[in-house]
Formats: structure tokens, sequence, C-alpha cells
């Protein structure tokens, strides 16, 4: 498995991206026990346009832990192109990996991580402006679709290689479903068996 020019295992464990669990410490003390890769807690686009400084704080990583991807996420294209220069910049990560994934309200209700997938065409013009944008390989994390009438990742996966990512992270649920029942690996299995996915296909969930 590759993503840019990093070479992992056939099937390797990568340590999710989690608010206010996965610190510095945590990703250092995960790596020490075997994570592939680790992810920094998700990092909003518009407080690091405005330099909030616990925002930019997230930056920190040190060369012990990587691999390590940074996660950013917003709803405006000039933001996530801007916030995606500045984490090059300043951290120099691994990947960069962009939310559309997080369904909590204070997020997704204001139309940022899994809020995306009400607005494909939107999400997919961030995905694309972002991965032009910046020279870090670009990776995503989204959901199965928004709720159960609205399974959209089979040709979301597609559409978001297409856009020039080099890794897809698929949680087995929807956004209505939140943390709760179980996830459909057999839907992200369809994804990762489809033969025109050549990127690499990571299960979450």
């Amino acid at each position: 498995m590759k993503i840019g020019n990093i070479n992992f295992a056939d099937r390797p464990l990568f340590l999710a991206p989690m608010e206010d669990v996965t610190d510095i410490g945590f990703r250092r003390l995960c790596k020490r026990f075997g994570a592939a890769m680790v992810y920094t807690e998700f990092v909003s686009a518009e407080a690091l346009v405005r330099s909030v400084k616990s925002t930019v704080s997230k930056l920190t990583i040190d060369d012990t832990e990587r691999p390590v991807g940074i996660q950013i996420y917003g709803r405006d294209v000039p933001q996530m192109v801007e916030a995606a220069r500045i984490v090059e910049e300043m951290a120099h990560p691994d990947v960069i990996d962009i939310n559309f994934g997080c369904p909590v309200k204070k997020v997704a209700g204001k139309g940022a991580g899994a809020g995306m997938l009400q607005n494909i065409p939107l999400l997919l013009d961030i995905t694309r402006e972002v991965v032009k944008a910046v020279n870090t390989p670009v990776t995503v994390k989204t959901r199965l679709g928004w709720n159960n009438e609205q399974i959209v990742i089979t040709t979301l996966a597609e559409q978001l290689q297409d856009c020039g990512i080099q890794a897809l992270t698929i949680h087995g649920r929807t956004r209505s479903q939140m943390y709760t029942g179980n996830a459909d690996w057999t839907l992200i299995g369809e994804v990762k068996n489809n033969p025109r996915i050549n990127i690499p296909i990571i299960g979450n969930g």
C-alpha cells in the first residue's frame, strides 16, 4: 500500500484523528505501539486562517511520529485552500487529510464535516482546489452518505479519486447514524473492489 511516496505494509493500522484525543503525546504513544500512521485532531480552516492560537498549536508535530497526517475541515473553498497551504508551510505533514465525515451538530450542522455530504458539488470543488494548491499528498475521510436514503459513497469515491486524492478513508456509517449501530463494511468492500478505484481505501468505524 502506498500513499504519495509513503510505503506501508499490505494491511497497515492507522490511528484515526479524534478531537480532544489525538494530541502529540497520544500520537507518539500509539506510534510506539505500532501505528503505521497517525493523525492530529481535526483543525478548523476558518480558525487556522484567523491564526487562533489553540488551533495553530494543533499543527505541532514531532519527527518521531512520522508519517503523520494533519486533518482540516471547513465549508469554504478559499479558506480550505489557504488552510491547506498554512498546514503545509508550518508543519510539513506527510499527508493533508480533508474531513467530510464529522457528524456532530456544531460541525455538520454548519455544512462542514459530514454536512458536506448534502452539497456534493461544493465537496468536490474543495477537494479539487486543495489538491491543486499543495504539494503534500491529499486524502479524504468521509461517510457512506447523509442518511440511509442518501447512500452516495460508491459514486463519491470515484469522483474524489478524479479530484486527485491519494487515499480515501470511509467510515462505514451515515451521518444520521452518528456513532450508533454497526459499521457497514460491505459497502466499504464494494468501493475497494471497484475496478475503477486505484487509490488505497481505508476502513473506519
